[in-house]
């Protein structure tokens, strides 16, 4: 495997010259720098993953809530999908108000005269929940690191969202 340290005299400087952080911020903590790092990995896998949607007309944030719709099932209430995806009922209900819109779902009161509303996905949703697990550049990306180093990243994001979690409990 090939290490920076072959190249560089630091790690700053190997950072630096792949496109990481300039040297000019580095005077920032350690802990803030590592938290740049997360939102920018973050950022550049929306632009990636909004580019390979864009052929489908479709938000990220409504293949993500297609995905968990179908996941539930016959369950698919605004409760259970706010749960899932960890944002107020009002919110979910808000989007799948625009999803309907655009024929992803049906939105199916469970007995007449209910407040009680099932999500249902309709055909075109259906079909594109199917892309969802076929991204190529997704695949691609995480093909830089091997098996192990995959775990152990899933690993400390899990950590990392159990404390934040911590933090965030009350919020919702």
């Amino acid at each position: 495997m090939y290490s920076w340290r072959f190249r560089f005299k630091n790690y700053q400087d190997f950072r630096e010259q792949k496109g990481g952080i300039p040297r000019e911020i580095s005077k920032i903590s350690d802990t803030d720098q590592l938290w740049l790092l997360i939102d920018k990995v973050h950022h550049k896998r929306m632009l990636v993953k909004q580019r390979e949607l864009r052929q489908y007309n479709i938000p990220i944030r409504h293949l993500r809530l297609l995905s968990i719709i179908q996941n539930l099932g016959s369950m698919a209430t605004i409760s259970e999908i706010s749960k899932k995806v960890e944002r107020t009922a009002s919110v979910v209900d808000k989007q799948t108000i625009n999803m309907e819109k655009y024929g992803l779902v049906k939105r199916v009161h469970v007995q007449p005269r209910s407040r009680l509303l099932r999500i249902e996905l309709t055909e075109k949703g259906m079909a594109l929940t199917k892309i969802n697990g076929k991204s190529q550049a997704m695949h691609e990306i995480l093909s830089v690191l091997d098996a192990k180093e995959q775990h152990r990243l899933h690993s400390f994001l899990d950590k990392l969202l159990v404390k934040l979690n911590e933090y965030t409990v009350d919020q919702r």
